[in-house]
């Protein structure tokens, strides 16, 4: 059975409309409890949360459910989504839920849910909550009144992550010299970011770090970088770190205000990690969306590149089944794992940080580690309620059309979005004006057909 509440991570959508209402959250949270609640120890749950109003609304509701299943809740507030996987881990939890839409814009909002090692769960798992979800039958899971759960505030959950990301740095190195544009889309990391840096020796810029419920995302952070790097040139800084709503996302710009995506922070990671012999695997895992730049690269020094389906999710699936221990998106989402369960913006800007301070040369002259490849993507709303784009004649004319016209000497992709209602046409090949022609044929078929 395919799932329908759950997508590539977690559930997501428009905030007060379902999904993402107070009782669908409920609902959630008595169907996990039940799941999750094994043996006869005291349960705990660990809930995090970005800085949208809906967060509010989202946390009081999960955290009466999961109190009626006689589970103890411990509300950690606003903190990235990584903080959430690594505590709850720490902290015993037997389960994390992070309230979060990631890079969404405020109205939206998302509930994800980690098992007590710190992983995202599995799609088996989500789909036996949404069965007993749909059962909507929880009378025998209810716990008596003598057993209820209780919640508390965790006041030192920010240092204990502050302290944990600090800890990732290279022993003796720091960050004196270096001033440091940070932009934390007035999201969950607007206090614990400018603080690691500043703590690490870094004179710190703070970008975007004055949230107040619905200015998360809005012209800043990740997806929009012209604000970083805007601020880089004009404070004269070494580099700018831009960060998403939940802050697992991550995009740098150099000391020019050119911006480095996630493909490039991979392989330099990577090509510094495999040079001090770090680098596990032979290789690193990424994406389909992937430039072949990329590829090429890794592939001069003998390493190898897999790519799996588009999600964080499935990058940390391929990561667990090779034995990589560097992987991750285009869109910055990097995945550390000798330090983490899930993608870490913050942890994975000091790795690029500490090739900075070794090398001591300007982030421009180090960053670009190849030459990307022209890549052109689009993306195209259709109506969710409707009919299928993908499955029209004539998007299927088109893309035969341009795979023809590729001749093997590009790639070629075509997705539907895992949180949103899109389709994602990215054509790639040297030939640019050739992709920029096969791309636009395609998403005008796709128009047509939505």
């Amino acid at each position: 059975m395919a799932r329908k509440l759950f997508g590539t991570d977690g559930v997501r959508g428009q905030a007060n409309s379902e999904p993402i209402t107070a009782v669908t959250a409920l609902k959630l949270a008595l169907a996990a409890g039940a799941h999750f609640r094994r043996g006869d120890h005291r349960h705990r749950v660990i809930i995090g949360k970005d800085t949208r109003l809906s967060g509010y609304m989202l946390e009081t509701a999960l955290t009466s459910g999961f109190l009626s299943m006689g589970m103890d809740v411990m509300l950690l507030g606003p903190l990235p989504t990584p903080a959430i996987a690594m505590l709850t881990r720490v902290m015993r939890g037997d389960l994390g839920v992070m309230i979060s839409a990631s890079h969404n814009p405020y109205e939206d909002n998302g509930i994800k849910l980690f098992g007590p090692d710190g992983y995202k769960l599995s799609d088996a798992i989500e789909l036996e909550i949404e069965r007993r979800m749909e059962s909507n039958d929880f009378s025998k899971t209810l716990s008596p009144s003598s057993e209820l759960g209780r919640a508390k505030r965790i006041d030192d959950a920010q240092g204990r992550y502050i302290e944990f990301v600090k800890s990732s740095f290279p022993k003796g190195r720091d960050l004196s010299g270096l001033k440091i544009v940070v932009d934390c889309a007035n999201g969950a990391a607007y206090k614990v970011a400018p603080t690691v840096l500043w703590e690490l020796g870094a004179e710190v810029v703070a970008v975007a770090c004055e949230p107040n419920g619905i200015n998360i995302n809005k012209q800043c952070g990740a997806v929009h970088p012209q604000t970083m790097q805007s601020q880089v040139v004009a404070h004269g800084a070494d580099l700018g770190i831009a960060l998403d709503g939940d802050a697992d996302r991550l995009i740098i710009a150099d000391e020019k205000g050119e911006v480095l995506d996630g493909d490039q922070l991979m392989a330099l990671i990577a090509l510094s990690w495999h040079a001090s012999e770090r680098l596990k695997a032979g290789g690193i895992c990424a994406t389909v969306m992937s430039n072949l730049g990329l590829e090429r690269v890794l592939a001069g020094q003998g390493l190898k590149l897999w790519r799996a389906p588009v999600g964080d999710r499935y990058v940390l699936e391929e990561m667990r089944k090779t034995g990589c221990n560097v992987g991750g998106e285009q869109s910055g989402h990097i995945i550390l794992s000798d330090f983490a369960t899930t993608g870490d913006g913050l942890l994975a800007a000091l790795q690029v940080l500490a090739v900075l301070a070794e090398r001591q040369r300007p982030l421009s002259e180090v960053g670009r580690v190849f030459t990307p490849l022209p890549q052109i993507l689009k993306s195209v709303r259709f109506n969710a309620s409707g009919g299928q784009p993908l499955e029209d004649a004539a998007v299927k004319a088109a893309i035969a059309s341009a795979e023809a016209a590729l001749n093997g000497k590009g790639r070629l992709l075509i997705r539907k979005s895992g949180t949103e209602p899109l389709i994602r046409v990215m054509g790639e090949g040297e030939d640019e004006a050739l992709v920029a022609r096969i791309v636009a044929d395609i998403v005008a078929a796709v128009q047509a057909a939505a």
